[in-house]
């Protein structure tokens, strides 16, 4: 394929809920992404329907439809399960294309925008955690390039019920295992601990993350400014992130508080869990574009020349 100078890496939406159907409708603001299709399983979706009424192509034919027409797609957001996505990766992989998994299957490397996208570009399964890892790694991450000995760390995230679709309910011991798997990684802490809370609260509440840590000879200073630094980096690609509670020392714990506001591209801006997940996803994608057709027209250059 040859792109031009304002050309687009096409992107495949997997699995219509509401991740996925955000995440589709997000897409249409890239300036180096576009939305190929939202595939799902059920025409009758209320996610197809959104999509095909946003002029999005789309399919029920599962990942048969992206493996049937491999040549149409460029990168592949999966947002289905975990179970499933361990039976499309190896296809999708395999078709030479970059698999962005938004399930907490850990099938690739954890990617967190703000600490580590440079490194996560180097493989074509990139694992964007879950959407309370999204939030608390960072802070992990500024917590670890601080303290030298974390004993534990604690995170517990609260979204909205209506903001969790069947699958994140069928997979919360993933999302446990995964997300704590992500906070001992980033943070170099030797035990961790992930909480989901479903609140059916109405009105719904916005999505909010408190991390709680042990560590020997808390610095709150030092660490309250890497945490400023790392703040800003996030902001950029999700602007809603928000410190509610800076570092404070609370019974012996270092304690912090994030809430994140989403944009309300699919539901309303209390379901920032889908902004987190799905604008770092998007911030992932992008930057793999920016390159390859950075490349492809390096490439091209040549040739003319």
């Amino acid at each position: 394929m040859t792109f031009a100078a304002n050309a687009k890496l096409r992107a495949a939406v997997l699995g219509s809920g509401n991740i996925g159907t955000d995440l589709a409708i997000k897409l249409q603001k890239s300036d180096r992404l576009e939305c190929a299709a939202l595939i799902g399983r059920s025409l009758g979706s209320a996610g197809l329907a959104r999509a095909q009424a946003e002029g999005i192509a789309i399919s029920a034919n599962g990942v048969d439809h992206i493996l049937a027409n491999p040549d149409d797609f460029d990168i592949v957001f999966d947002a289905t399960s975990a179970a499933s996505h361990h039976l499309h990766a190896p296809a999708l992989e395999a078709a030479g294309m970059l698999v962005i998994d938004l399930t907490p299957a850990k099938r690739g490397g954890f990617c967190v925008p703000s600490v580590n996208l440079d490194q996560s570009l180097d493989t074509l399964n990139v694992n964007m955690v879950t959407c309370g890892g999204q939030a608390s790694s960072p802070i992990a991450h500024a917590l670890g390039a601080t303290h030298a000995d974390i004993e534990y760390i604690e995170v517990v995230s609260s979204i909205a019920s209506r903001s969790a679709g069947p699958a994140t309910r069928s997979n919360l011991d993933e999302y446990i295992h995964t997300t704590e798997g992500a906070l001992r990684q980033f943070s170099g802490a030797r035990r961790s601990k992930a909480i989901l809370n479903l609140n059916p609260a109405v009105p719904c509440i916005h999505m909010q993350t408190t991390v709680f840590a042990r560590v020997a000879n808390p610095d709150i200073e030092a660490f309250t400014a890497k945490l400023r630094e790392v703040v800003a980096d996030i902001q950029r690609y999700i602007p809603g992130y928000q410190v509610l509670v800076w570092p404070k020392l609370d019974n012996g714990r270092v304690v912090t508080m994030v809430k994140v506001t989403g944009s309300g591209d699919y539901l309303p801006a209390y379901a920032g869990n889908l902004d987190i997940i799905n604008c770092a996803a998007i911030a992932v994608a992008e930057e793999y574009a920016k390159r390859r057709l950075q490349g492809e027209q390096a490439r091209a250059l040549r040739v003319v020349q």
